[in-house]
């Protein structure tokens, strides 16, 4: 799978190329906003690396513009800026994570091949329809229709749209969510947040995502308490 790094700090771009590549990653590299946007049109991307304090077309602005025409890439952003608006900003663009320097090259790699894996998932298989009012999701061509209009969903926002309506009625808790969605045990919870609004936006007044005040989210009426907060 063929992955873009997009950082103006060679040091950053070497060491995290190496990582990818003991993961047996094809890795594409950049130096800045105009190269990285030439590699996104050239390239067929799985994923795509992006710093947030690049030369311009920063990363928010490429992700903002990757999103316009294409939900398929996954898109991380690294920034130095650790404030959560600034964070929230750079997942309301449309990035599937958001990862603050300093960071471990390592929890990155390990990012990348959580997104990856499912990406990576085959869409042959026995995997049944999910459907709630007029949604309608199918999990092994990663497929997602309202009142069967197709819905452009990135990675993670298909995930966890799975994710809710095979467990309907249940509440998860973020942590919960970034766990059982995201594959982590760790990480930022406002991803989650911005993720569900996201969905929302998406899917419109066909959505069935409740906030469970104190506790987290779920997919239709609760019938009784899950997840803690």
């Amino acid at each position: 799978m063929r992955v873009l790094i997009a950082d103006d700090d060679p040091v950053v771009r070497e060491v995290v190329r190496r990582y990818l590549e003991r993961d047996g990653l094809t890795v594409v590299e950049a130096a800045d906003g105009p190269t990285a946007a030439k590699a996104l049109a050239k390239h067929d991307l799985d994923l795509a690396v992006l710093d947030v304090m690049m030369p311009p077309p920063d990363g928010i602005e490429l992700c903002r513009t990757v999103r316009a025409v294409d939900q398929d890439v996954a898109i991380i952003l690294l920034t130095a800026l650790g404030e959560e608006e600034d964070r929230v900003i750079g997942l309301s663009a449309g990035a599937d994570d958001y990862l603050t320097k300093p960071f471990s090259p390592r929890e990155l790699a390990l990012r990348v091949a959580a997104v990856l894996r499912r990406i990576r998932q085959p869409a042959a298989g026995a995997q049944p329809v999910l459907r709630s009012g007029a949604i309608e999701v199918h999990p092994g061509a990663r497929t997602a229709r309202v009142d069967g209009v197709p819905v452009e969903l990135t990675a993670r926002e298909f995930d966890l749209l799975a994710f809710l309506l095979a467990n309907q009625q249940r509440v998860f808790s973020r942590s919960e969510l970034l766990a059982q969605v995201w594959g982590w045990n760790f990480g930022d919870q406002s991803t989650v947040t911005v993720h569900i609004k996201r969905l929302r936006a998406k899917l419109g007044a066909a959505h069935g995502i409740d906030t469970v005040w104190g506790h987290g989210y779920a997919w239709g009426r609760v019938t009784a308490k899950g997840a803690g907060a």
